[in-house]
């Protein structure tokens, strides 16, 4: 098949728009003739963008309907930690993963996850050793070693960590970081290793100081975690060493928009447009050694039509040189995705929930961010027990073991808000056990049971009012919706305003929830272990009763 398109030809590299036409001849670029300068009222064609970093699972999407709404908004392309999956399902979810994108013309580019678990404190439902690292990193269609989340073990030099990081150099793959609390001397550790990238900076300090490193910068920008206002003004004077990501993205949000969105924002205060696309678009193509076409001659067609360089409107998207997306319908349709799961626990009862003995220590939750304060303060208590303490905003938050029958975790947490009822999750980064919050214990038990019985979901109970309890199933390793993906936003986004009906004040309460698991985030967190200390890397306590 061959044909055209006209329009203003946007060339990144070399910071120039002509008018003219690309001719495209079966999946790749056959020319591309520049005739005039830039005209007004034309459309622009320039590359597509790409999520330089992003879990798929947390869109609680499989990847065929992740593509299916991501085209529209001009992606083309993702690099894909597969990490959720892999803590569920091991290696056979990794495989999952791949099989399942390669159902619908879109550009995954999955890596190898180097933490699963992420740590010795959780329970996950699978373990991938340097072997099984390397196994996956051998295959073609791995091509990264994903986030190092243990910068302990860089550190102090773990043989087990460095058996991965060797293979990947082994297979000339990048290695990904994630090293949030890292600065001087021990940032250059970590990066003389060979780890080449970190999305997790959230101040310009700590961002100057991993480039001055060499380290390149991912700006994220998702539902949970927003580092764009504290990062992009480095874009000025680091075009070559940036690229934007969203990390983890809710289905609503993805409806929403994606990269388009940081192009858009970043546009808006000011920076150079080429910078920008730079960013969004040829700077992961070159890190990742991607086969995503940049517009030149001989590329694949991988490009989009935007109707203007300032609200980055996606009219058309072009994938290997067919039309994916057009005027804002997805020309990817849903397909048929089977099941995979690792589910084994027992419905609770009230009791279970009961806590006696407790340290004063609670988490501090602050919208917008993966990080948590430690703070000292006591809940109200009746009789023996230690309850939700409601007026002071201090709640019990609960992590149930889904791999395996256990006592559950317990702890108290603030700034979630809830007046009633509790909310609850399978998606608890890492090792994806269940996770709630609620005012009242027999509320945390029913949000609990419906995931349980669903082997999956994200789910908001009230015991005074039963009738309004539901839950989104999740039945792809608990983690993932096999169904249409607006569908699964819409529900999501219905549940979403449920909980902030229950007085939650966070903008995203169950994406918030899902990361006060995420152990290798600082500053404090609940494994189904116990209450852990992300600065001394410790449980400081066992909290259950």
């Amino acid at each position: 098949m061959r044909f055209k398109i006209e329009g203003n030809i946007v060339d990144v590299e070399s910071k120039k728009i002509n008018f003219g036409e690309v001719i495209i001849e079966g999946n790749k670029i056959n020319s591309v003739h520049k005739t005039s300068d830039q005209k007004e009222n034309a459309p622009f064609i320039l590359p597509g963008f790409i999520d330089s970093h992003v879990h798929i699972e947390s869109s609680m999407l499989v990847p065929s309907e992740f593509a299916k709404l991501a085209v529209v908004h001009g992606t083309v392309a993702t690099v894909s930690d597969p990490h959720e999956i892999a803590n569920v399902c091991g290696i056979q979810g990794v495989n999952y993963m791949i099989q399942n994108g390669k159902t619908v013309p879109f550009k995954f580019y999955f890596g190898a996850p180097s933490c699963v678990p992420a740590t010795i404190f959780e329970t996950a439902g699978a373990t991938l050793d340097a072997h099984l690292v390397d196994e996956l990193l051998a295959k073609n269609e791995i091509h990264y070693l994903s986030e190092m989340m243990n910068f302990p073990g860089v550190l102090h030099h773990d043989e087990e960590v460095f058996s991965k990081i060797n293979a990947a150099k082994k297979y000339n793959k990048p290695i990904d970081g994630h090293a949030p609390g890292l600065m001087g001397q021990h940032a250059k550790k970590y990066i003389d290793a060979g780890i080449s990238t970190d999305h997790e900076c959230f101040t310009e300090k700590r961002a100057l100081d991993k480039l001055h490193f060499g380290m390149k910068i991912l700006i994220r920008e998702g539902s949970a975690a927003k580092n764009f206002d504290a990062l992009i003004n480095l874009l000025n004077n680091h075009e070559d060493e940036m690229m934007f990501c969203s990390d983890d993205k809710h289905p609503d949000n993805l409806v929403k928009g994606h990269i388009n969105e940081l192009c858009r924002r970043a546009v808006q205060k000011g920076i150079d447009v080429f910078k920008v696309l730079k960013a969004a678009c040829i700077n992961p193509v070159k890190h990742y050694k991607l086969s995503v076409g940049l517009l030149k001659e001989g590329d694949f067609a991988d490009f989009i039509i935007a109707e203007d360089l300032v609200n980055f409107k996606t009219l058309s998207t072009y994938i290997n040189g067919q039309l994916v997306a057009k005027n804002g319908i997805s020309k990817i349709e849903t397909q048929p995705s089977e099941l995979i799961n690792n589910f084994n626990c027992s419905k609770k009862n009230a009791a279970s929930f009961q806590i006696k003995y407790f340290s004063g220590k609670v988490i501090e939750a602050f919208d917008g961010q993966l990080i948590t304060g430690k703070m000292d303060a006591y809940p109200k208590k009746t009789g023996d027990f230690f309850e939700s303490d409601v007026e002071k905003d201090i709640l019990k938050i609960v992590v149930v073991n889904r791999y395996y029958d256990a006592d559950p975790s317990i702890a108290f947490i603030k700034n979630f808000g809830l007046k009633k009822g509790a909310i609850a999750s399978s998606v608890a980064h890492d090792s994806h056990n269940i996770i709630a919050v609620g005012a009242d214990d027999d509320s945390l038990c029913e949000a609990i049971n419906l995931i349980i019985e669903q082997k999956g979901g994200v789910s908001i109970a009230d015991a005074a009012a039963p009738s309004s309890n539901r839950v989104l199933r999740l039945p792809v390793a608990g983690l993932m919706s096999n169904e249409d993906g607006y569908k699964v936003a819409e529900k999501y986004t219905q549940i979403d305003a449920a909980a902030k009906s229950l007085g939650s004040t966070l903008s995203a309460p169950y994406m918030t929830l899902s990361f006060m698991a995420l152990l290798v985030i600082p500053h404090l967190k609940l494994s189904d272990k116990g209450l852990f200390d992300g600065d001394s890397f410790t449980l400081i306590n066992s909290t259950k009763q």
